[in-house]
């Protein structure tokens, strides 16, 4: 109990109890290290006889003189943002089942078709096919928040100036170690066209057309990747009416208000209910 009542006689932390026995601290008043140190170690007490697990704290950038005190107290480096960094440490002498930061990029590529059967693709002014002559696909990434349908569109829009509407994800790729060690979630999707007049945005994107869908196919650099040739596949085989894809349903959950979109065949669950 003198140990208790000492951690008591101390300012301790604000901090907010998360889902899994630990806690949350968003440091936000100035103070010099010493003071923090003093105050952290008597609210790490406090916690560990309240039994806590995992402490998480926000550290925002105007006290970033704190980091050092603090990985020096044992907490390590969970994530950052333009606007903070979050620390976390383990309290049990037992393995630390704190989950690890996020470990996927999500990206969008999009495979627009107009009446003639001509395909709307693009070459890079940048990146990885910068001076090939390859001409692609749209591709992007989804930003936080973004519904992978949404960002499609998106990104139709911006590189080439085309308005469209969400048909489908035909398909999805997953890889690894491809962006800062991080694995990435790739979803092939099939637009609409809802105009078609091109405006290529220059930053990015040297060149922008509608081209014939053999004609693309048929670049030996498309020719060359088992990936695109199965892309490619896929695309020919929804151009013929024999593949369906996942189309976007509106749903909610027992554990959230919030709208989000469940991806299934609606037309094969269609068939199935009716039989």
């Amino acid at each position: 109990m003198a140990a208790e009542d000492q951690v008591q006689r101390v300012n301790l932390l604000t901090s907010t109890d998360d889902n899994y026995g630990g806690v949350i601290v968003e440091l936000d008043q100035h103070m010099d290290s010493a003071t923090f140190v003093s105050i952290l170690r008597a609210s790490v007490s406090h916690w560990k006889l309240l039994g806590k697990k995992g402490v998480w704290i926000k550290l925002p950038i105007h006290l970033v003189n704190l980091v050092e005190a603090l990985v020096k107290e044992g907490f390590w480096y969970h994530h950052a943002e333009p606007k903070y960094l979050m620390l976390v440490y383990w309290i049990p002498e037992s393995p630390s089942t704190i989950p690890a930061n996020a470990t996927h990029r999500v990206g969008v590529g999009s495979f627009v078709m107009n009446e003639k059967q001509e395909v709307l693709v693009v070459q890079e002014n940048s990146g990885l096919f910068q001076g090939t002559g390859v001409w692609k696909f749209p591709t992007g990434v989804v930003d936080q928040g973004e519904d992978i349908c949404v960002a499609a569109v998106r990104e139709v829009k911006e590189e080439t100036g085309v308005d469209s509407e969400f048909v489908e994800v035909l398909a999805f790729r997953q890889s690894h170690n491809s962006f800062f060690e991080k694995s990435d979630l790739f979803f092939m999707c099939m637009l609409r066209p809802l105009s078609s007049d091109i405006q290529a945005q220059r930053l990015e994107i040297l060149n922008a057309q509608w081209m014939p869908f053999e004609e693309y196919a048929a670049q030996p650099f498309i020719q060359k990747s088992e990936l695109l040739k199965y892309i490619n596949d896929t695309c020919l085989a929804k151009m013929g009416g024999q593949y369906s894809g996942f189309s976007p349903v509106s749903t909610s959950s027992n554990f959230s208000d919030q709208k989000n979109y469940l991806y299934l065949s609606a037309g094969a669950l269609k068939s199935s209910n009716s039989s």
